[in-house]
């Protein structure tokens, strides 16, 4: 095989991103579609946005099936999590949710699961990037939609309940409301204590929840409690959204190098392409100076 080929089939296999960002971008597109989101998404992680965009929006332009098109604008909606830009999220999210919509008679379990799931992707976005009103229309959004799942459900009501209250109380506390915050704490209890079944999966998000409330609401002590189970649960010792409320705990009790030592944990678990990500991404890269 000749060396003109060997490069030719390297670049068109999108798993090597120097290479391959040389090439046109619809090219890249065409040729390799989730070669392309991948680069994208490492763009986004490196902050490099307006190529993260251009890669993204290539893939979007070209997109073949309805179903590729949603998964791409999924991606961008994203994209803009990275960035902080809350309102150009739930634009796309809007989008993917409008596919879904297409997906309810075909298969209409996981048609109104999805629709839920995006609404409340695009409300994490937002909650993240402090537009509280934003994310709680996007939360009750969510809840409304996967609760129109019909029968028999694949998601039960009692996760939508917990995923409402989970998301009810840290706005709460974002505003002030301590009273509004601490009933939704106990209503996401509730939601856990009622379907062991469910819990199984949630129950890690519990301390998140009232250890996101304690801090916002500047009780440190009683953060400080729930932080310390928070990252020994399985499934949280990797998520850089985590690391950082733990690091915004350390920061408000003046420890300043067990913070920075925190944020850099949490950016060096950026993997994903996701809210918490996003925010982890974009978070400790102003706090490490990066």
């Amino acid at each position: 095989m000749s060396t003109t080929i060997r490069t030719a089939r390297r670049a068109a296999s999108g798993l090597a991103l120097a290479t391959a960002l040389l090439l046109p971008l619809a090219a890249v597109a065409q040729q390799s579609e989730p070669g392309a989101l991948r680069q994208a998404q490492q763009l986004d992680r490196e902050g490099s946005f307006e190529q993260a965009r251009a890669l993204f929006q290539s893939v979007i332009d070209n997109a073949r099936e309805p179903a590729d098109l949603a998964a791409a604008q999924r991606r961008m909606a994203m994209h803009y999590g990275f960035m902080g830009d809350c309102a150009n999220a739930v634009r796309y999210e809007e989008m993917v949710i409008s596919y879904w919509v297409s997906r309810e008679d075909e298969e209409p379990q996981n048609a109104f699961y999805q629709q839920g799931e995006m609404a409340n992707e695009a409300a994490r976005v937002c909650i993240d990037s402090g537009d509280l009103d934003t994310a709680e229309r996007m939360y009750r959004r969510g809840y409304m939609l996967g609760n129109m799942e019909p029968e028999p459900r694949t998601h039960p009501k009692s996760l939508w309940d917990f995923r409402l209250a989970h998301a009810l109380g840290r706005i709460s506390a974002r505003r002030g409301d301590a009273d509004e915050a601490r009933r939704q704490v106990a209503l996401a209890r509730q939601a856990l204590d009622s379907d062991p079944e469910m819990a199984q999966q949630q129950e890690r998000f519990y301390p998140y929840l009232a250890g996101y409330v304690a801090l916002f609401l500047g009780d440190l002590d009683e953060a400080e409690r729930l932080f310390d189970e928070l990252l020994t649960m399985r499934g949280n010792q990797n998520d850089p959204f985590m690391h950082c409320l733990v690091g915004m705990l350390y920061e408000r009790q003046g420890r300043e190098a067990d913070a920075m030592d925190m944020y850099k944990k949490a950016s060096e678990i950026v993997r994903a392409h996701n809210p918490p990500a996003a925010f982890a991404a974009r978070f400790t890269r102003s706090k490490l100076g990066m």
